[in-house]
């Protein structure tokens, strides 16, 4: 059974890093069922090294052509894995967008411990990741940032301007489509501040 659907043409410098884990730190002290939002890409949310290294414990992958499987990291304790599937570009409803942002609320608000039967589980970070970390997660992180750290980030292109910075991307990401989704979620009031 085949996992990932990845692209087979994609730019060089897509292509440089979609084989090494990449992880940035963009927020800390999210909430009692989390302590740091990352944004990284596939190889990072598969390596369960760099995951338990970072304090990353869960991972929410917003690509709806990659199904990372189970991790159990180092110390013995597994990632919980969490998925909103979206599209890299037009085709996306505001609502799936809108989904993301209110699971990272919902995982802030409280930590599951578990039942006794479940895997092994610790509280830490979330790994917010999609194929490259380039587009769609850089956009539910920017949402995300904006509207729960308004004094920070006062519009959406303020923290956009911070990801981009914080990832070493280019004004063209994220794609236009994943922002055009990003306004219309603000728009229409879909994520209360």
């Amino acid at each position: 059974m085949i996992r990932h659907h990845i692209p087979d043409a994609v730019p060089a410098s897509e292509a440089a890093e979609d084989h090494r884990p990449l992880l940035w730190q963009v927020a800390a002290g999210i909430g009692p069922g989390l302590g740091t939002l990352w944004l990284g890409n596939l190889p990072a949310a598969e390596d369960g090294t760099a995951l338990q290294r970072t304090g990353i414990s869960a991972s929410l992958n917003l690509a709806m052509n990659i199904f990372p499987g189970p991790l159990l990291r180092p110390d013995g304790t597994h990632l919980r894995r969490y998925q909103i599937g979206l599209l890299d570009g037009p085709g996306n409803a505001p609502e799936t967008l809108a989904a993301a942002v209110m699971l990272i609320d919902g995982l802030a608000a409280v930590y599951t411990a578990g039942k006794p039967h479940y895997p092994a589980h610790s509280r830490g970070g979330l790994l917010v990741h999609c194929r490259g970390g380039r587009s769609r997660s850089v956009t539910v992180l920017a949402l995300w940032l904006h509207l729960r750290r308004p004094r920070e980030y006062p519009t959406l292109e303020a923290a956009l301007t911070h990801l981009r910075a914080l990832r070493g991307l280019e004004q063209s990401y994220p794609l236009p489509p994943m922002i055009g989704l990003a306004g219309e979620v603000l728009d229409r009031g879909l994520c209360a501040r």
